[in-house]
């Protein structure tokens, strides 16, 4: 087994050709990628954040909007899709692929789905470069109380619509004949799939009281009318929401939708007010199962599907003797030996698949059909089905469909990566193949045409592992 590929593969996002020969000690070279902030991702000009909430609001309900809602679809798909080939150009570039796939990864784990409500889709980037990229190498609690501040988290899993059974909007609705109610959609998947894990001790109650515990977290920005006399905007919460006909959308705090008196969740009180939330959350984020949860998922992405249970082990001490410092937590999965197995292998998903293909070819840009080729593949960037983010296993992705689908499209790929320009032969340094393997021969062999060997070599069994 060739360790530096083991590094550029496994732990990188795929090897360029010739760059293992400048690895001499694989492990030093991922830690020198945890050094120093994480890189920023560029905010394409077409997706700022005053853009973003123009965007969304004009989607609002109003008199006479047909015309300007259609115009606000037509922003929100050139939206998504330059936040799209910006976040893939990035991976594709990176010096620290590492910490890119880091920020895959917990882009995954914490994940919105652009797929799943229109209001999502051109929210999507910035939160990963909001949420994810600035806390990837920080404290994971962090990184959770941002997720759930963030607009696209509180759209996707509703929380901003969420109101307190006996808060004072729901009072007010109720005298008017109607009223939304509590939505716990996003308290059960913040236990079950951002910190405890399925099996974490909780029980229904606790979603139930943690639900209520997270009301009036929402976002100001939204409303495309102002507010008529005699609504009150909220007290004591963070960025009001105002008249919201303008700027950026922000996380706030309504007081108004807030449910009031004490919760108790997993055996402990908590009181009324934002803060309590966010201690709720920063206890969540530190519980025993949590800590377990997120190791055994840190090395089935890292070592193999069927984790082993000593790696996961030494992750989880990690977790916990660092206070959950994931700068800490990665240098862990570094040394982990069954890492370094020749007896583990990933299987690569059809992002991990492309992504290696534009940094094998030493792709300096991405192609605007990468994303309908990512669709095509059933990995669509940010698009997840269910809130459980994409799995990463071979059963997942190894069908035979699935890999029909990627030799097809490695032949446009090689269309459209100027494949003539290279020799074939080179592609052999990308992947760790064994001395008897015959990917060199088919590679040098001359009677097939260069992009057809650089094809086959995309579609063939070296590389699809990782």
């Amino acid at each position: 087994m060739d360790h530096a590929l083991r590094a550029l593969n496994r732990f990188g996002l795929g090897a360029r050709i010739g760059e293992r020969r400048g690895i001499d000690d694989p492990q030093r070279w991922l830690r020198q990628q945890l050094d120093g902030d994480p890189p920023r991702a560029a905010v394409p000009d077409t997706a700022t954040p005053e853009a973003i909430g123009d965007a969304l609001r004009a989607l609002r309900p109003a008199p006479g909007s047909n015309q300007a809602r259609q115009e606000a679809r037509r922003r929100i798909v050139s939206i998504a899709a330059a936040e799209g080939r910006t976040a893939l150009i990035l991976r594709a570039t990176s010096t620290r692929p590492f910490v890119e796939r880091l920020v895959m990864f917990w882009s995954n784990h914490l994940c919105v789905s652009a797929g799943a409500k229109v209001l999502v889709a051109p929210l999507a980037g910035s939160y990963e470069r909001e949420v994810i990229r600035p806390h990837v190498l920080g404290r994971f609690e962090d990184m959770v109380l941002a997720s759930a501040e963030h607009p696209a988290m509180l759209v996707y899993l509703d929380n901003f619509q969420s109101i307190g059974p006996g808060s004072r909007a729901a009072q007010l609705g109720r005298r008017a004949g109607g009223a939304r109610g509590l939505n716990e959609n996003y308290a059960r998947e913040l236990l079950e799939l951002h910190t405890l894990g399925v099996d974490g001790g909780y029980t229904q109650r606790d979603v139930q009281e943690l639900a209520r515990l997270l009301t009036g977290w929402t976002i100001g920005g939204l409303n495309n009318r102002p507010r008529t006399s005699g609504q009150n905007p909220g007290a004591g919460g963070r960025n009001p929401v105002g008249a919201g006909l303008s700027g950026p959308l922000r996380f706030t705090f309504e007081e108004l939708l807030h449910e009031p008196g004490t919760k108790t969740i997993l055996g402990a009180r908590y009181g009324t007010g934002l803060a309590e939330g966010e201690r709720a959350i920063r206890t969540f984020c530190r519980h025993p199962s949590t800590v377990r949860f997120i190791a055994r998922k840190l090395v089935a992405h890292f070592v193999a599907d069927d984790p082993p249970e000593g790696a996961i082990d030494r992750v989880a001490r990690a977790f916990r003797e660092s206070d959950g410092q994931l700068r800490a937590v990665a240098e862990t999965l570094i040394d982990l030996p069954d890492a370094w197995s020749e007896g583990t292998r990933k299987f690569r998903t059809p992002q991990d698949w492309l992504v290696a293909a534009f940094r094998a070819f030493g792709a300096s840009d991405v192609p605007e059909r990468a994303m309908p080729i990512l669709r095509q593949l059933r990995h669509p960037l940010w698009s997840p089905q269910a809130p459980k983010g994409f799995g990463d296993t071979t059963q997942e992705w190894a069908d035979p469909d699935s890999l029909l689908n990627r030799a097809e499209l490695a032949r446009t790929l090689t269309r459209g990566l100027a494949v003539r320009r290279m020799d074939p032969r080179a592609l052999a340094d990308v992947v760790d193949v064994a001395s008897d393997d015959p990917l060199p021969r088919l590679l040098a062999d001359t009677s097939i045409a260069a992009d057809e060997r650089v094809a086959l070599a995309l579609a063939g069994p070296a590389f699809q592992w990782r």
